[in-house]
């Protein structure tokens, strides 16, 4: 898998957020503003609300460009096994049942699923928790951590 590849497919699905995060933005400051939405009184609030989710959308914009920032200074490279997995890894897990799911680490606000070919991949953040504990891992290493109090336990297949 070419990981410069997966990384444009992160900056794609991310602008594609930030395009419906600002068209959010436009209609709720729209909402927020507009004549008819004057508070005639004390229980009259759709325009308070649509400021305050105006407000959310424009944070929600601001947190996806900065994401975007990192992810287009973000140079994934080689794995060095004398380091273990780090940031920019593609990483191959397998649970007890055999089962295989490809992760791929990179920087703050790609948490997403891609397709790769046949392969999906799962995009996760280096302070993520599972992201965590792949940290300066090596192929036959174990992996846990727990999600809603069961432990899941994955061993490191292979590492890109």
């Amino acid at each position: 898998m070419d990981k410069f590849l997966l990384q444009q497919q992160v900056l794609e699905r991310l602008a594609e957020d930030l395009l419906q995060a600002e068209q959010a933005v436009r209609a709720a400051h729209e909402t927020a503003t507009h004549e008819e939405n004057i508070a005639e009184n004390k229980y009259d609030t759709l325009g308070l609300e649509a400021a305050y989710l105006a407000t959310g959308q424009a944070r929600r914009a601001e947190a996806i460009r900065y994401a975007m920032t990192h992810w287009r200074q973000f140079r994934p490279g080689p794995y060095d096994a004398d380091k273990g997995i780090q940031l920019g890894a593609l990483v191959c897990l397998v649970d007890s049942d055999g089962k295989q799911q490809h992760i791929f680490l990179g920087p703050v606000g790609g948490s997403m699923k891609l397709v790769n070919g046949a392969q999906l991949v799962h995009v996760i953040s280096s302070e993520s928790p599972l992201g965590m504990v792949m940290l300066g891992k090596c192929e036959g290493d174990e992996v846990s951590i727990n999600v809603a109090l069961v432990l899941q336990q994955f061993e490191v297949l292979r590492i890109h």
